[in-house]
């Protein structure tokens, strides 16, 4: 079953020099994007690991055995701040989709776009994971997800034009067997296969039943940002000097300009 789109809609997969989304970076970057009118176009590309004076950042060895791709092999391609404005263009109004996206490959998306000064804005967009509908559903990993929905063994594992293609035609199938379980439209999808309501990506803050932000980590886990910034005055402080996603910090600032707008005077 083919999707049902009102906006063109971005399958993506990253390869990466770690997992950690404040100090590891893009190596490999490919995509499918897909418009209402079912047109495509694809692209991936190799970037070149870099800190913000464009100085080269090693590949780890033990990240190189899992996806295969070396220093050597990135000597000569762009970094991501290269090509960060063409890409921010190539994903506007565009919702997206992944494997696991949803805590990873769009916060390390995100803040590389920052590093790079490109300050994106994807607040209305909507973000489809694939790998929260399939655990949901059938609890495995891509290569299983595959040979399950598809009934083929996925080739070229963790090479990113492979696994973009694998999680489009993963989605593609579980639409037609979940028919009567999964409506084919993005809103419904995003929403099914989100695990939290994350106000910043990296899931440090979330949303409530009632809407309300609230910290999703450390000894204030639980309590709201508005609450918390109000009895510990230096909490946005550390939040800002700390080792955190540019994008957390961001939504920490944002939220504290929004109650300190909105506090009412005794």
């Amino acid at each position: 079953m083919k999707l049902n789109l009102l906006r063109p809609i971005v399958f993506f997969d990253l390869e990466t020099t770690g997992v950690d989304v404040n100090r590891d970076h893009i190596v490999e970057l490919s995509y499918v994007k897909i418009y209402p009118n079912g047109n495509e176009e694809s692209r991936t590309m190799r970037i070149r690991p870099a800190d913000s004076n464009g100085r080269t950042l090693p590949i780890p060895a033990a990240s190189t055995d899992i996806h295969g791709i070396s220093d050597a092999d990135v000597a000569d391609c762009p970094t991501f701040r290269d090509i960060a404005a063409d890409l921010e263009k190539a994903f506007a109004d565009c919702d997206f989709a992944g494997f696991n996206s949803n805590r990873f490959d769009v916060p390390l998306l995100v803040e590389e776009f920052l590093r790079a000064g490109v300050m994106v804005n994807f607040s209305d967009r909507k973000f489809i994971d694939v790998q929260n509908i399939y655990h949901k559903m059938e609890p495995r990993t891509l290569s299983a997800a595959y040979r399950f929905y598809c009934g083929e063994d996925l080739e070229n594992a963790h090479s990113a034009d492979a696994d973009t293609r694998a999680t489009l035609a993963v989605l593609e199938a579980q639409l037609d067997r979940y028919g009567d379980a999964l409506q084919n439209s993005v809103d419904f999808l995003a929403n099914f296969s989100a695990m939290n309501r994350n106000v910043d990506f990296a899931g440090r803050v979330v949303l409530n039943d009632a809407g309300v932000e609230i910290i999703n980590f450390g000894k204030f886990k639980g309590k709201s940002v508005k609450e918390v910034l109000r009895i510990e005055p230096g909490y946005l402080n550390w939040i800002l000097q700390g080792d955190f996603p540019l994008n957390t910090k961001q939504v920490f600032q944002r939220l504290a300009l929004k109650y300190t707008v909105n506090k009412k005077p005794c």
